[in-house]
């Protein structure tokens, strides 16, 4: 299943050469590059920066914290907190070439003495135990409007897809052993999010670029479909702030 998964998003080896591209093309100097330039290309996930932010922020992090990043992809996400709070963070993501070209992305904004990644599986971690810590989750959950369309961004079909209810969601999170601090659900955001993505491409006819370079030319079926899964509460999405 992890294959399957990797191989999901893992058609383009070569993302930091084509990103690096792209960014010279829009005008970006290496030698003055910041995470904000990066911003709507790594934030590979619904709501993009602004929900990194707000997962970020009820963690109480600081130069001391160490974070570790499951499903890091192209590093977005660990790049805005290493450099809001400066602490240390590692990825790890099942697609060796995001975490090459997230390793190689840090180093151009100066990051990658406090941010690194490196290939791994979430079911089974290759660190040492760390009790007494924060764990922060934001994901796609089943909403109660019925199946999920597909395809979507992180399956062509329901073979790699298992969305828990936000109820199972809670029993998984208590059932091992987490006590729940904090619940936000931000599907009208997300629906939001979606509707001015879709019309931007209906503008420009275009998806955008990152995007379609590591999910292929079916990545406008694939905003379409979000727009109906989150719009008809098909899916939720949904955050977690829990402790030990």
């Amino acid at each position: 299943m992890a294959d399957r998964v990797a191989s999901h998003y893992s058609e383009n080896l070569q993302l930091a050469d084509v990103i690096s591209q792209s960014l010279r093309s829009a005008g970006k100097h290496f030698d003055k590059l910041t995470t904000g330039d990066l911003a709507t290309v790594d934030e590979f996930h619904i709501r993009g920066r602004k929900a990194t932010l707000e997962l970020a922020a009820p963690m109480n992090l600081n130069s001391d914290s160490h974070v570790l990043d499951i499903g890091s992809g192209l590093g977005g996400p660990a790049r805005t907190v290493a450099e809001t709070y400066g602490c240390r963070v590692t990825g790890i993501d099942l697609t060796q070439a995001f975490c090459d070209a997230a390793n190689t992305m840090s180093d151009w904004v100066g990051l990658a003495k406090r941010v690194s990644f490196k290939q791994g599986d979430a079911t089974n971690l290759p660190f040492a135990d760390k009790p007494g810590g924060v764990f922060a989750v934001y994901d796609v959950l089943q909403g109660e409007g019925g199946d999920v369309l597909y395809p979507v961004p992180w399956a062509r079909d329901p073979s790699i897809s298992y969305l828990a209810t936000p109820d199972q969601m809670k029993s998984l999170l208590i059932g091992a052993g987490f006590k729940l601090l904090d619940v936000q659900d931000s599907t009208e955001e997300s629906q939001s999010f979606f509707e001015r993505m879709t019309e931007q491409m209906a503008k420009t006819s275009a998806s955008p670029v990152i995007w379609q370079l590591f999910l292929g030319d079916d990545f406008a079926a694939m905003a379409r479909n979000q727009v109906r899964n989150v719009t008809e509460r098909r899916i939720r999405t949904v955050s977690y702030i829990c402790v030990a």
